[in-house]
């Protein structure tokens, strides 16, 4: 036997082993949440009140521009509510979206040195942005009681919303996450479709204002039915077409997610390289 030959370890590349690798690692995964969530507010000078004061503020600009100058319908609730309730899943998806397109850069000591499922980056960054969103709902429980409103019954569908925008937040994080691995000039785009994003949901004005013959189009973007589902539950407003975007949003979902999953595993071997 030569001395000078190298033995290459790598990971084992059957599906099945893979998918339990990641269950094996799952202690990692949750300790790389929490870390991200700890840097994130540390790193603030006003730590965990940025959660809350980003979407507020945010809030009162779209309800002066939207409601006092361009004097947009509210359906019948407080304008303030109807941008923060849908303030709430926009936030969770646009952090999301961001922080999961620069997680592999912010990993890339760890990537190139230790094996473990690169999926467990992504996905823990986007829990950062769930600590985000429960930090939001409480700025929406003191709002409940400023206007004096109290939800319904339809309050018991807000886990099933909030799970839905998870989805589409990682689905749309993994195509982010792999892409801007493979092509570094993604990092500087994500800002402009988040932007972009922005105003082609209905954040700051009620999805009744699309003319009909356009709103189908118009939830062809997932967010729409996420956002639209966020204000049945919790305010109790039901758009036209409502139950078909919501549909629509999910079937988005879960296309986003099992391409991006097929995507980033193509990318995922040959990561370390391309970092």
């Amino acid at each position: 036997m030569s001395a000078h030959q190298e033995i290459l370890i790598t990971p084992n590349r059957i599906v099945g082993n893979y998918w339990r690798d990641i269950w094996r690692y799952r202690e990692l995964f949750w300790f790389m949440a929490w870390r991200d969530i700890l840097l994130r507010y540390k790193r603030m000078s006003i730590g965990v009140a940025w959660a809350v004061l980003r979407p507020l503020l945010t809030m009162l600009v779209f309800t002066l521009v939207f409601s006092r100058v361009a004097r947009l319908p509210s359906d019948g609730v407080p304008y303030p509510l109807l941008v923060f309730a849908a303030m709430l899943p926009w936030q969770f998806f646009a952090s999301a979206f961001a922080d999961a397109g620069n997680s592999l850069s912010n990993k890339e000591t760890i990537i190139t040195k230790v094996y473990f499922p690169r999926l467990i980056v992504p996905a823990s960054a986007i829990m950062v942005s769930l600590a985000d969103l429960i930090c939001a709902l409480v700025v929406l429980v003191a709002l409940f009681a400023w206007y004096q409103r109290l939800p319904d019954w339809r309050l018991l569908a807000l886990p099933g919303c909030m799970a839905l925008v998870f989805l589409v937040a990682l689905g749309a994080g993994l195509w982010i996450c792999a892409l801007t691995a493979q092509y570094k000039d993604f990092r500087y785009l994500t800002p402009f479709m988040v932007q972009l994003g922005l105003y082609l949901s209905p954040v700051g004005f009620s999805s009744s204002v699309v003319p009909d013959a356009w709103r189908d189009l118009f939830a062809l973007n997932p967010m729409v039915g996420v956002i639209e589902g966020f204000r049945w539950s919790l305010l109790g407003l039901a758009p036209d077409g409502l139950t078909r975007h919501v549909g629509m949003a999910l079937v988005m979902g879960l296309l986003l997610l099992s391409t991006g999953l097929l995507y980033f595993r193509r990318v995922e071997r040959n990561l370390a390289e391309l970092l």
